[in-house]
């Protein structure tokens, strides 16, 4: 029925998907760390006394949240090296994983600046009262007491933001990236045959997204208990 299908299931082509799946996984839990870097400075930025930093912080996060994750994509890949190579002089042209690392990072960033700012909002006043009390510096107070409560409190959101980074992964294939759906589409170009290493791709990215979110959902009731 589909003559392609033999030749497309290949053990080769199989180890091409699970290589990019692979890149896809890696590619989700680098941006997913810088964008705590992020979420974190944003997080300071938002509870300084100086409102430049509030205003700073929010322009970051209402843009990447409020712009398309492909556009922001296209934009790195196709603005940001003409105007790189303006100051420069000479032509730059910049890697496609290296954009897809950065585009993911900056957009995680801004989302999970608003999971750790979820985490200290929920954290008890009457802790926030009880460092006042005690002398603690602001810096402290939200160094030693507050952050650390706030990452417990936004893990499941995080472990939510993991998962849709890995799906949010498959938008590099548009700029060349040969992520999972890259390699997919890749294999699709040579045996004229979308559909089966497309369909192989899906199944790929259930395991990985349902497993991590079978260890989450553990993740979350341990945590339920230890309070």
């Amino acid at each position: 029925m589909f003559p392609a299908f033999s030749k497309v299931v290949t053990l080769d082509n199989l180890f091409i998907l699970l290589k990019g799946a692979l890149l896809s996984l890696g590619l989700a839990a680098g941006s997913l760390l810088i964008g705590l870097a992020i979420a974190i400075l944003i997080a300071l930025l938002r509870f300084s006394t100086k409102k430049i930093c509030h205003i700073i912080a929010n322009i970051y996060v209402e843009f990447f949240r409020g712009t398309p994750m492909l556009v922001q994509i296209m934009y790195l890949f196709t603005v940001v090296p003409i105007v790189i190579s303006m100051i420069v002089g000479h032509r730059v042209r910049i890697n496609p994983v290296i954009v897809g690392l950065i585009a993911l990072s900056l957009n995680s960033g801004a989302y999970q600046a608003e999971y750790i700012r979820g985490g200290i909002n929920g954290v008890d006043k009457g802790q926030k009262e009880a460092c006042e009390t005690l002398g603690l510096s602001r810096t402290d107070m939200m160094r030693f007491v507050i952050l650390p409560q706030a990452f417990r409190l936004a893990i499941p959101s995080m472990v939510g933001e993991f998962v849709t980074l890995i799906k949010d992964s498959s938008l590099l294939m548009t700029i060349g990236a040969l992520e999972l759906f890259g390699q997919a589409n890749k294999i699709g170009n040579i045996y004229y045959d979308y559909m089966t290493p497309e369909t192989i791709s899906i199944f790929y990215y259930l395991i990985m997204t349902l497993t991590i979110s079978y260890f989450a959902r553990k993740l979350e009731k341990r945590l339920a208990r230890s309070v």
